[in-house]
């Protein structure tokens, strides 16, 4: 997987209002039709690779930025690669500490939703129409089997004393996966049905280029 332009990409803030670097304040979703390629970009806290997945620009709400992976399309990250078994809607927030995946039904692992915790998670200042983040460890995932949880907490502490997070990160970081977890639990918009219904069905009906 190809890095972010971020040299050093633990220093980067997020870009809540993405513009294009060829035209100063141009946003950059402004030219964006619904099913264009907008690449999901992922570093860990050193600026090694992570996971990078093919998206597409389906459109935005009072949540944030939208995306869709198509089934058949490409995640990966170095050592790994798979295809999308089932179709997912990713949200893009713009407080820039988290991204979350919402799947469509038929996911082999159960999965119903999936909340990636980062650090400066929006549009890439230097590329256009891409998204990066930090991955920061901690997830929030939901099933209906085993319900709503805190993933990757042993994660945070190794790797908090590994590449020496700052103490304040981590705190925020623990404080927002609670909330995250509190609102993912009992549904609350994004994070209910109906919401993820709409958006798979715009993925559905967006144009491939």
């Amino acid at each position: 997987m190809p890095p972010t332009d971020d040299a050093t990409p633990h220093t980067r803030e997020p870009s809540r209002a993405p513009r294009h670097p060829d035209r100063a304040g141009t946003d950059v979703r402004v030219g964006l039709v619904p099913g264009e390629p907008v690449p999901v970009r992922w570093t860990k806290w050193p600026g090694t690779e992570h996971w990078e997945h093919e998206c597409v620009w389906l459109g935005s709400d009072e949540h944030g930025d939208w995306l869709g992976q198509r089934p058949g399309t490409r995640s990966w990250r170095p050592g790994r690669s798979f295809e999308a078994e089932t179709a997912t809607v990713v949200l893009v927030p713009p407080g820039g500490d988290w991204a979350a995946t919402f799947y469509a039904p038929g996911h082999a692992a159960g999965l119903e939703v999936y909340v990636d915790l980062g650090h400066s998670v929006g549009w890439s200042p230097g590329a256009p129409a891409t998204v990066v983040g930090i991955d920061m460890d901690l997830d929030v995932v939901r099933d209906p089997v085993r319900g709503t949880w805190v993933d990757d907490e042993d994660e945070l502490e190794e790797h908090a004393a590994l590449w020496q997070y700052p103490e304040a990160a981590v705190t925020h970081l623990r404080a927002v996966a609670e909330t995250l977890r509190e609102v993912v639990e009992t549904r609350t918009p994004p994070f209910d049905c109906r919401t993820t219904a709409r958006w798979l069905t715009r993925l559905g009906s967006a144009g491939t280029p």
